[in-house]
């Protein structure tokens, strides 16, 4: 652990614990004594009233009184950093320390409304992904911005672990998981890798620039759509404005039409989403589709 990120863990667990021993400080940090004691005086040179007592039964704490000095947000943009921060929660990153130390810098009277939010804030769906790695998702990211390969373990969906050596072009949050579109080295294409399904990525040289006018979200939305199902489909939607998202299905502008092309498990799902459509449309294959069709439209004909 670099110094700074040691000397911040200390006051974090001097702001926790009233009062602690040398030891105890020591095991949590996971450092030695001697290494505690050069942080307590950086944190003293910083001007933080870290005070100290000796013999037996003696310790650390920070001056009795003593508050971190408040962060000076505005009730509008501290309402930001929570909602990206409960955000997050609910996708299943780890964001409950954040919260924490929000609450501990924020003025009191932001602070009981910002708590207020925390307690009252409900989403309608909860996060189906796993949450990303820290560390891996910021090395991704970085290589992304630099341009830089990366070299690491990726398991897949079947439950598969190679190493992989891969150029990342961005990180997109989608539905509760995050992606990275990435020029596989190994495989020369590009694919989109899930990012809790990466272990050990270590930084390498210059990356595979991307493709000219390549987007990550339109290429991880194009990715997701074509992911194998039981059944191939082809719509003409006779509307120009698909009410469908990218990620759900391709679509295809055609004059005042919309050509849709998707993946799925059941045509009768499928049935029922073209009939949330709202807008005519003509079946192009599966042929299976056209009677899924009509037998919802019969059931939805039917009286009682």
């Amino acid at each position: 652990m670099a110094k700074a990120d040691r000397v911040l863990a200390l006051l974090e667990a001097l702001q926790d614990h009233p009062f602690a021993s040398g030891p105890q400080l020591a095991a949590r940090l996971e450092v030695d004594e001697r290494t505690l004691r050069r942080d307590v005086a950086a944190l003293r040179a910083l001007g933080i009233p870290v005070e100290a007592e000796r013999g037996r039964g003696g310790g650390y704490r920070l001056r009795p009184g003593y508050r971190m000095p408040p962060l000076m947000f505005t009730p509008a943009e501290a309402t930001a950093v929570a909602l990206g921060l409960l955000a997050a929660q609910r996708d299943g990153v780890d964001a409950a320390g954040a919260l924490a130390k929000l609450r501990r810098v924020l003025p009191d009277r932001v602070r009981l409304r910002v708590e207020a939010l925390e307690q009252t804030l409900r989403f309608t769906r909860s996060g189906r992904g796993e949450a990303p790695a820290p560390e891996s998702l910021l090395t991704l990211a970085e290589a992304a911005r630099r341009g830089r390969r990366v070299s690491a373990q990726y398991t897949t969906s079947a439950g598969a672990t190679a190493r992989r050596e891969v150029s990342p072009y961005g990180v997109v949050g989608h539905g509760g998981r995050w992606y990275v579109p990435a020029f596989d080295h190994g495989r020369g294409e590009l694919r989109a890798f899930r990012d809790d399904r990466f272990g050990a990525v270590r930084p390498g040289g210059p990356g595979e620039p991307p493709p000219d006018g390549f987007d990550a979200v339109t290429f991880v939305n194009r990715t997701l759509a074509r992911v194998p199902f039981a059944h191939e489909v082809e719509v003409i939607l006779h509307t120009a404005d698909a009410p469908f998202p990218p990620s759900l299905a391709e679509l295809e502008r055609e004059g005042e039409h919309t050509r849709l092309r998707m993946r799925a498990d059941s045509l009768d799902w499928v049935a029922g989403l073209l009939a949330s459509a709202g807008c005519p449309f003509t079946v192009v294959a599966p042929d299976a589709l056209r009677d899924a069709v009509h037998a919802l439209g019969r059931r939805l004909c039917m009286t009682p």
